[in-house]
């Protein structure tokens, strides 16, 4: 038996054992999904040597009195397609053990967390992303007072799964966060409606110079405050990171600062709510191995000014993937209910959203470097200076309303412009811009049975790209087993009459309380996966997709 086995095996005879001493609680969850893919020579997808892929997860959590631990194990044998090469073989992927009461949360091995909006530090997983980058080693969480919270996090980052095992980045991640609730310490404000929260966090990273032929930092560090206030119906929340000089690949080894500020701001009541939200950041890479690329040991994480579409046609051919290394952007959100009894309301109300987004490049004033000067700064910036190049602009505006007790309509209309020249995710150079009109239906049939209908259409100006695009949805529902899905997605509008390929895919599935099975079989377009801003190419597939999920 390897030492990988015994240690996989040592850990389950404990979750054993102290189950059936029926002692604290003990939960988790499954997850799988199984793919056998086809070769299809007109869509350009591959059948791999293997056919069959797979990923597999099991979370198994145990609490008992303050003590904690957990584990998951995870299998890619191998990977489904389009996940990241980092993944591969099965083992143990996570592992924790902990103490918690009301004055200190201290955990050892594997941890998430985030600080903030994350600007500065955010360990996160994102499966459907294949994205990971967990702490390893020591978090301290201690409340000494209310209203106050501090944290420490001193480890390195999970680079990649191989062989079952993990590998960490050369970095070590080293910070610190101190939130004060002031709300909590004056009674009053409470009775007030006012909130008050203020927060500071420091982070550094150390990797030792191994470059040959520039001298660069060890020590890195970041730091910054957040304030959140809010009174009555009305907040505004803010968060400043500075970022000090952190020669990378990313950023061509420059000996630039970074800095990131983040406002978001609005007013909501019953019926009406307006946010409005603005970001300006430059050179803000920051990840714990400087010659790290793609989605690998990022330290910090740039959160996206756009909204997060769901339509098939919006969401997948032209997303927005957040800029690390500079933008400014802007973001505005208005929500209305337009009243019950009115003309335009009809006798149930209507909801009106309208949603803006933006992104520019800023504006970089270059210093006249030479690669071995002294300084190595490339240029200068100001906070909020953008140029003319836009990165993208979202308008998109969604009308919905119940006709009658069965019956419910949403209509959107979306305009989107995407710059390719930053993107890289077409073939097509510049900016294109699109008009997506979507209708949906939905309609109750009786107390178990319903039926959802989405039509979607893409019209590309100028027949730019791969042109104009529909997707057909229905969805059938047995509540609450059963469900059954048709996605039709053409390229009928494509300027090279081979290309105009149609991605039919069908979906049945069924519930089973916690348990839940879906199979489905069908084609996938080649493009950018993205969840809040961060995104990984998922090539063209066809062939079989099952899942299975349970949780206890």
């Amino acid at each position: 038996m390897t030492i990988k086995n015994s240690k996989l095996v040592l850990i389950v005879s404990f979750f054993i054992g102290i189950s059936g001493r029926a002692q604290g609680d003990i939960s988790g969850n499954i997850e799988t999904i199984f793919q056998y893919l086809n070769e299809d020579t007109l869509i350009g997808a591959i059948q791999p040597p293997e056919k069959a892929l797979i990923n597999s997860y099991a979370n198994i959590n145990y609490r008992n009195s303050g003590f904690k631990a957990g584990v998951r194990m995870e299998a890619y044998m191998p990977r489904i397609l389009g996940y990241p090469d980092r993944f591969d073989g099965a083992g143990l992927g996570y592992r924790y053990v902990g103490y918690e009461n009301d004055l200190v949360d201290v955990t050892f091995g594997n941890f998430y967390d985030q600080f903030g909006s994350g600007l500065i530090f955010r360990a996160y997983e994102d499966r459907a992303l294949g994205f990971d980058n967990m702490m390893n080693g020591m978090r301290l969480k201690l409340k000494p007072y209310k209203g106050v919270t501090l944290r420490g996090i001193y480890g390195n980052q999970r680079l990649s799964f191989q062989n079952g095992e993990n590998r960490y980045g050369a970095g070590t991640v080293r910070a610190s966060d101190l939130e004060l609730d002031i709300t909590q310490w004056v009674p009053t404000m409470e009775e007030k409606q006012m909130r008050l929260n203020v927060a500071g966090s420091f982070v550094s990273k150390y990797q030792r110079d191994n470059n040959i032929d520039l001298v660069l930092p060890e020590n890195i560090g970041a730091y910054g405050g957040r304030i959140d206030v809010g009174y009555k119906r009305f907040f505004i929340n803010g968060e400043y990171i500075i970022k000090e000089q952190d020669p990378s690949q990313d950023n061509n080894y420059i000996y630039n600062h970074g800095n990131a500020i983040l406002i978001n701001t609005g007013y909501s009541k019953k019926g009406f709510g307006v946010l409005f939200s603005a970001k300006s950041l430059d050179n803000m890479s920051f990840r714990s191995d400087r010659d790290a690329a793609l989605q690998d040991l990022w330290i910090g994480f740039i959160p996206p000014l756009t909204k997060t579409h769901t339509y098939n046609l919006v969401a997948t051919l032209y997303p927005y993937e957040s800029q690390p290394m500079g933008e400014v952007a802007f973001q505005g959100d208005l929500f209305y209910k337009i009243p019950k009894g009115s003309k335009l309301g009809g006798k149930y109300g209507m909801d009106l959203a309208i949603n803006f987004s933006t992104a520019y490049e800023p504006i970089r004033r270059t210093t006249g470097f030479t690669p071995m000067n002294e300084t190595r700064v490339a240029y200068t910036t100001r906070l909020f200076d953008k140029s003319d190049l836009i990165y993208w602009r979202d308008l998109n505006v969604m009308l919905e309303r119940k006709i009658d007790k069965k019956t419910k309509v949403k209509v959107s209309y979306f305009n989107i412009l995407f710059n390719n020249d930053i993107m890289k995710l077409v073939q097509a150079q510049g900016l294109i811009e699109s008009h997506i009109g979507v209708i949906e239906t939905q309609y109750k049939i009786n107390r178990k049975h319903s039926i959802r209908a989405e039509l979607q259409g893409l019209w590309t100006v100028g027949k730019r790209d791969r042109g104009n695009w529909a997707t057909l949805v229905v969805e059938y529902n047995i509540s609450p087993d059963w469900f059954f899905s048709v996605i039709y997605q053409s390229n009928y509008g494509n300027p090279i009459p081979e290309n105009q390929v149609d991605y039919p895919t069908v979906f049945v599935g069924k519930i089973w309380g916690a348990t839940r099975l879906q199979v489905g079989y069908g084609r996938q377009n080649e493009g950018l996966f993205c969840v809040g801003g961060v995104c990984r190419f998922v090539p063209a597939s066809n062939g079989l997709t099952v899942s299975f999920s349970h949780s206890f």
